[in-house]
Parts: C-alpha cells; structure tokens; sequence
C-alpha cells in the first residue's frame, strides 16, 4: 500500500487525494471544530477500510461519555480490526480503542504516548492522549506528556495547538504565570484554538482575576464560534466571571442566550448549566424554572452509567429540579458499580457515590449527612475528571453542607486550603464565606 505524508509528517495509510481531507479532520479535532465529525464520518464513506480513521472515531464516541455511543464505537472498532494496518501508529491506534472498549482507557492512552516516544510530531496523537488523561483526571501525566515532545515541535505547522494544550495542562498542575504566557502564545499562532483561550481562562478563574478573564475573552469569539459544543463551554466561563464580580444578571443573560442556546443532553452541557444554576442558588440567587429542561434530560440520561463526571452532574440537575425518584435511581445504579467492571465503574464505585449521596442529603436539607458523604469523596474527587473549575461547583457544596451543618471551623480550612491550590487567590466567592465566618465569630463574642 502506498503511503503519503499527513500535515504532521506521518505516513497514512490513504491515497493522495484523500489526504487533504484528513488533514481537515486533525485540524478540526486539534481545534475542536464542528466540522470534525462530519468530515470524518464523510471520509470513512469514501474510505470505510481506513483503520486509523475508524479507530479515531471509536475513540471519539467513548470521550462522548454516552451509552449509546458505545455500540458505535464497537462497530468502528470491528471495522478498524479487520482493516489492513500498515503502520505500527494505526494497529496502536486500533489497539487504544479496543483496551477502552474493555475497561481500561489509561491503557489506551499508554498506548497513544508509546507512538509519541518514536512520532513525538504526531498531533493525532498529542490531542488523544490530551483528552482522554483529561477524561481520567491526571493533569500531571497530560503535563509530562506534552513536555516529553517540545523540541520536536519548534516548527510544526500546528504548533499553536500543542501550546494551547500545554497550557492548560501547567494550569491545572499550578504553573499559573507560565500557563497564562504559554497560552497567550499559543493562542497567537493559532486564533482558532479554542482550548488554548480557554485554558487562559482558567488562569483568570484560578487566581481570582475575573476582569481581566473577561477582557481576555472580549472580541475573541471568532476563537471559539467554529466550535462544536465546546463554544457553549466557553459562554460558561465568562458566566462565571461575571458572577465572581457578583453581576447574576450577566451570568443569568449568558446561560439563556448562550450556555443553553441548543438544548442538548450532552452531558458536558448538562454540567456547564447544571454547575452555574448550582453555583448562584448558592449565592442565593433564584434560577426560576431553568431547572426542569435539565432534569428531564438528566432523567433520560442517568441510566448511562458512562462517566462519574456526568453522573454527578445529573445529580445536581435532578436535585435541582426535584426529582427524588430518579436522584434515588441514580444512586441505586452507582451502588451497583464495581470496580471489577472497569475503571470507570470503580470511580462511579469511588468517589462518585459518595459525592453523589452528599448532594442527595444535601438537596434535601440534611446538612451533616451531606457533609459526612462529600468530605469522604473529596480526597479522591479528581478522579473523576474534568477541570479545577468544573469540579469547584462540588467543593463549594461541600463548604456550604459544612457551613450549614455547624461545621464552621471545618468549613474555613475548605475554603483556606482551596485559596492555597489557587496560589493564594481569593475569588469572590471565598471572600463572601471568609466574611460570613468572620462575621458570626464576632457575634459571638
């Protein structure tokens, strides 16, 4: 079979002229454009024997997190393992897929960093392994990942991108300074990254610089509009810049207009509105009737049993709108998951039903309990996946059971130990609880 070049320099195992068509996809999935999908799907009908390809879309069903997903991914898997696979990169590709559909996604990503080792260019690759370490909750691999592979990439075309990764991943490992001048760079030498933009405005999030975050995303939307559902990602963090600054309305007007522009029952959609209608009950700002779209969604969805993740973003949803009967359904189906069934059923085992109990107990008022269960998830809470920013709506419950279970001097030390993860920074909503703790003492006294 003859082989030609892809935009990275790997030989693919495609005739010339379908090579343009699938340098289109890995930009489209480097940059997380909605054109990746469907340009893919087309590809394979031209070319259903292309292993590689069929491999990248089994792999993009699972980071899907949704049961019916599965299937699909079997199928492209069953396609790729009887589809020649003329280089060592395809059969690892066709492999990683196949370890996730057995249980085991850190041997998949294993697998994807084994072709780094000798293709350090390969940016299939490089973004694979990004997303699905993402996925697992292990910023410090997705760090010595990228930075395994630097020099490599001092003139890749799509260089940008691999910055924007970097970036988050320092981000999310603490490097806030080096995070935020990475991703500016990256940003610069590729407009359309979204990732890299928005791991910027992690930096803004993490160090409590909600108006600079908010200058920083201002007249870049061209950055993120050609963006699949992530764009409604990126609506939710300047949603939570202006409620750091205590404007609800902004955030309120940015979930109606934006966040939830689409309905879907994506689940990483589920969480962006789920997490932000969590956040300003908090603040004790009312929310009307958004819940119920949420919670009947999260309803028809909570029987997936894909992603702990999600499954606690469910939770939220159909606590926030109510509904004790399937809240009690889910955490019946999360009792039953068994780490013997996979590593994703052994994090829903542990930590998500404990957090999964702990906002349970907590919707319904019953402060101590939700305390007991969420503190005893809590040291393993990154597991679950997802960022900082995405998992602080759970550590900000987790305060509030305390604060409300009388549990104050407990309560400070959350809110002290998460101002040390964020370099010492106080956001808006820290400084609200540190005053209302200083408060209470002195009228104590």
């Amino acid at each position: 079979m003859q082989m030609f070049d892809d935009l990275c320099g790997t030989p693919t195992a495609l005739p010339s002229t379908l090579i343009g068509d699938w340098n289109r996809v890995i930009l489209g999935l480097l940059s997380h454009a909605a054109m990746a999908g469907p340009a893919l799907n087309a590809l394979l009908e031209r070319a259903p024997d292309f292993a590689l390809g069929q491999a990248v879309r089994g792999l993009s069903c699972l980071l899907l997190g949704r049961a019916e997903m599965v299937a699909i991914a079997r199928k492209a898997y069953a396609a790729a393992i009887t589809s020649p696979t003329p280089t060592a990169r395809d059969a690892a590709f066709v492999h990683a897929l196949g370890d996730w559909l057995n249980g085991q996604p850190t041997r998949a990503a294993a697998r994807l960093q084994a072709i780094l080792t000798t293709q350090p260019h390969d940016a299939l690759a490089m973004k694979m392994v990004q997303a699905i370490l993402f996925v697992l909750g292990r910023p410090a691999a997705m760090r010595a990942s990228i930075e395994g592979i630097m020099l490599a990439w001092d003139d890749h075309p799509a260089r940008g991108y691999l910055l924007g990764c970097y970036a988050f991943a320092l981000e999310e490992t603490g490097a806030y300074a080096r995070a935020e001048r990475i991703g500016r760079e990256g940003v610069a030498l590729c407009p359309d990254d979204a990732w890299g933009l928005h791991a910027v405005a992690h930096v803004h999030d993490m160090t409590g610089r909600a108006q600079d975050g908010l200058a920083w995303l201002d007249g870049r939307q061209a950055s993120w509009a050609h963006c699949n559902n992530f764009r409604f990602h990126v609506w939710w963090h300047q949603a939570l810049m202006h409620l750091d600054l205590g404007n609800a309305e902004a955030a309120l007007a940015l979930y109606d207009r934006d966040i939830r522009a689409d309905k879907t029952d994506d689940y990483r959609d589920i969480a962006n509105a789920a997490s932000l209608l969590s956040r300003l009950e908090l603040d004790g700002v009312p929310v009307g009737s958004r819940w119920d779209e949420l919670a009947d969604l999260a309803e028809t969805r909570a029987a997936d049993g894909c992603l702990a993740f999600a499954d606690l973003h469910y939770m939220l949803a159909l606590c926030g709108g109510g509904r004790e009967e399937a809240a009690a359904g889910l955490i019946a189906r999360m009792a039953a998951a068994r780490p013997a069934n996979g590593e994703a059923a052994g994090i829903i085992a542990r930590p998500g039903l404990h957090m999964a109990q702990g906002l349970q107990a907590f919707a319904a008022g019953e402060y101590s309990t939700a305390w007991l269960h969420l503190r005893s998830g809590r040291a393993d809470l990154a597991k679950i996946g997802g960022s900082h920013a995405q998992r602080d709506i759970f550590a900000r419950i987790t305060i509030e059971a305390a604060l409300r279970g009388g549990y104050t001097e407990a309560a400070e030390g959350l809110l002290l130990d998460r101002q040390a993860q964020r370099g010492g920074a106080l956001d808006g909503y820290a400084q609200r609880r540190l005053t209302l703790i200083g408060a209470a003492r002195a009228q104590a006294v």
